[in-house]
């Protein structure tokens, strides 16, 4: 057997396995749901030992579809929710507390503070994010002051702190590396931009003690090697890590500054490439590290929306409209269009560029005639309209128009909503044969760290499955965005009209 290379694909409902062959086909691919938990309302969290089980049994269930043997794995990549915060014993691997969520709100009140004492200018200056509660290093604040004998522990470097990916590669390595890549740095409030290494200041700020922070390497290169596993043998390069959204840019081959995607899971989530220099934004936007890979570092800016998937998901599950996420295309389809309805998909707050922690959803323009079909069609044009919204944005950052969208993720396979992305966006919208592109930019990354290939060999192995054309008249797509910027208006008043209560 040739080798191959496994990537992990640690998602926030999911931990997915995918065996990837020499040249980039899936030979085997296993997903595992891992469960919620909502302590209270707003807050988001999971176990961190459910994350772990379904990596193994997920990787097994991978090579197994793809009759493969551990044996012949040439190299580990890891892909994760980028923000979620996990704290852990250094000796026994044990996690001290849940791990918190990248769409927790907990720490809302906490980056309130932080606001008034004059500090987000020193934030967004260093680390090119904004105070909100979806970033770790609020999180890791609260972990520390809430849970007992936690701070003591961790100013004695008893415990570590790491994103999903640092947690999976120490359990990977039998505990001997504590690391993380640059991406996911980038995004724990405590990471410098331009020195890439954690900040004293924003430890300082944060109250957070040096001695729990992992060590950071680049993106493609060897972080460590398997050890102690029932599911590969010992010696495996873990050779690939990055953030989930990082690793869609890279496995979509957005190489160049001014390439473009759009990941739509759980979250939306637009990335453009801008070369060997952060940008900053004056329109709402994220500056972040795309991927260090050969000695060369790149950043992206990014627009980051909380709800698209799960949109689908609350359709399922809270209203009962579809059995089966799938369904929605459909039930859609059976209506020309929403009917007047307007969704505003702020079920865990408003992301870029309106960044309103505790805003919430809003559904508009329902009349006698409403129903199921209008609703699910409203939603997934809401879906297309806030990525809009960052698109426009992101533009203006950078002062042109984008020239095309690269899409992936489980929602990009639904063409209505691809259609009327591409009509709302007035560009053409193109979709990848594989929609996996996250788990394909972590084999992408881990290949490129034990030199299977190169980038060049990447971007020939890239294929399309559509290209969308935008079919959308200009006055009625303008009207159609003037329409549901007034709903996401409406939105951030009922939110402050609540807190006023």
């Amino acid at each position: 057997m040739s080798k191959f290379v496994l990537a992990l694909d640690q998602g926030t409902t999911a931990t997915t396995a995918m065996v990837v062959g020499g040249d980039l086909s899936v030979l085997g691919k296993a997903s595992n749901e891992i469960p919620q938990i909502y302590p209270r309302p707003g807050w988001v969290e999971h176990d961190p030992e459910a994350i772990w089980a379904t990596t193994g049994l997920s990787a097994r269930q991978a090579m197994e579809a793809a009759g493969v043997d551990g044996a012949d794995c040439a190299a580990l990549g890891i892909t994760n929710q980028r923000e979620t915060t996990v704290i852990w014993d250094r000796d026994s691997g044990r996690p001290r507390y849940n791990g918190i969520v990248w769409q927790c709100r907990r720490t809302a009140e906490l980056c309130s503070r932080l606001k008034e004492d004059g500090l987000e200018p020193l934030f967004r200056e260093r680390t090119g994010l904004v105070l909100d509660p979806y970033f770790s290093g609020t999180k890791v604040r609260w972990l520390l002051d809430n849970v007992e004998g936690l701070r003591g522990d961790a100013e004695a470097g008893r415990v570590c702190f790491g994103t999903v990916d640092s947690f999976l590669m120490f359990r990977l390595t039998g505990g001997a590396s504590h690391v993380t890549d640059v991406t996911n740095a980038s995004r724990t409030l405590l990471f410098n931009l331009r020195t890439l290494r954690f900040d004293a200041d924003l430890l300082e700020a944060l109250d957070v003690p040096s001695a729990i922070l992992p060590e950071v390497k680049p993106s493609a290169g060897v972080f460590g090697t398997t050890r102690g596993l029932d599911f590969l043998p010992d010696g495996i390069p873990v050779s690939g890590v990055a953030g989930d959204q990082q690793a869609a840019l890279f496995g979509q081959t957005c190489f160049q500054p001014g390439q473009s995607k759009c990941t739509y899971g759980t979250g939306a989530f637009l990335l453009l490439n801008t070369g060997s220099k952060p940008v900053p934004s004056n329109h709402g936007l994220l500056t972040t590290v795309a991927w260090t890979a050969q000695g060369e570092t790149s950043y992206a800016l990014e627009g980051s929306c909380f709800i698209a998937g799960a949109a689908v998901q609350w359709l399922r599950d809270e209203m009962g409209l579809i059995e089966n996420a799938p369904d929605v295309e459909a039930l859609a389809r059976s209506v020309t269009d929403s009917g007047g309805v307007v969704f505003v998909p702020a079920l865990a707050g408003l992301g870029a560029p309106h960044w309103k922690p505790d805003a919430r959803g809003g559904l508009f323009g329902l009349a006698r005639s409403s129903n199921a079909a209008h609703v699910a069609r409203a939603v997934l044009d809401g879906v297309a309209l806030q990525i809009t919204d960052l698109a426009q944005s992101m533009a203006n950052d950078v002062g042109e128009p984008l020239t095309e969208l690269r899409v992936d993720g489980g929602a990009s396979a639904n063409d209505l909503l691809m259609q009327f992305q591409s009509d709302v966006l007035g560009l053409p919208v193109v979709r990848p044969r594989n929609l996996d592109t996250t788990a394909m930019g972590a084999a992408s990354l881990a290949g490129l760290g034990v030199e299977l290939w190169d980038r060049g060999r990447l971007t020939e192995m890239a294929a399309i499955d559509r290209r969308f054309e935008p079919g959308m008249a200009p006055d009625r797509r303008e009207e159609t965005l003037t329409v549901f910027r007034r709903a996401v208006e409406l939105v951030g008043l009922m939110s402050r009209a609540n807190a006023s209560n």
